[in-house]
């Protein structure tokens, strides 16, 4: 075990352990309504209906049906989830990073803290056999709120039994690190592995062999 007073690895999962792409979506939903890919992509994916239900405060069928009136949408629901869905892939370096955190399980608590609604994660469960590497899961819809909410880390925290200074987490999103780090959270922006292998080793938080 590293000397280090780190006792978790808190993670993001969006653009750190699974790539997205949300235009791909809007592409294909473009040809169910009058408005284009960049119209539905500007609308409705980083909208309040949107964040309403990654907070778990409506459910898919609420989403569905505010989607449909927001850009009269001719498709079902049955047939609007899968185009929903259908906007994750891993890449190289997302397969390096869970390998990363397969060894760092070993000596440390890993914890995931998603921003994410019901839809994408029951997807993502059956689809990208990533969520094994994490010994506590932090979902935003099933907590009822959002990253870079202070009250979010606060949860999670607490419901770790550490203190702040003792995890380190990694996000894509500054403006969410920074929300942590303002609460004592050793909060890094994550721009790749070989930069994520530097900021664990100036904490000398280092894998376990195999």
């Amino acid at each position: 075990m590293s000397n280090s007073r780190i006792k978790v690895v808190l993670c993001d999962l969006g653009n750190v352990l699974v790539d997205f792409n949300h235009k791909r979506a809007a592409q294909r939903i473009s040809g169910f309504c009058a408005k284009n890919p960049l119209e539905i992509y500007s609308l409705f994916f980083d909208s309040q209906v949107t964040v309403a239900f990654e907070e778990g405060k409506i459910s898919p069928q609420e989403f569905y049906s505010k989607v449909k009136e927001m850009l009269d949408l001719k498709l079902s629901y049955d047939s609007f989830v899968p185009i929903w869905n259908d906007i994750f892939f891993l890449s190289a370096g997302n397969r390096k990073v869970y390998a990363l955190l397969n060894k760092l399980r070993a000596d440390y608590q890993t914890a995931l803290l998603s921003n994410i609604n019901i839809l994408h994660y029951e997807y993502l469960k059956k689809n990208f056999p990533v969520f094994d590497v994490f010994h506590n899961r932090f979902l935003s819809y099933e907590l009822g709120l959002a990253k870079p909410d202070k009250l979010i880390y606060q949860k999670v925290i607490s419901s770790l039994g550490v203190s702040a200074e003792e995890i380190f987490y990694m996000d894509d999103r500054p403006e969410l690190i920074e929300s942590a780090s303002s609460l004592g959270i050793r909060g890094f922006v994550f721009r790749g592995v070989p930069g994520l292998l530097r900021d664990l080793a100036g904490l000398d938080i280092v894998p376990a062999r195999p």
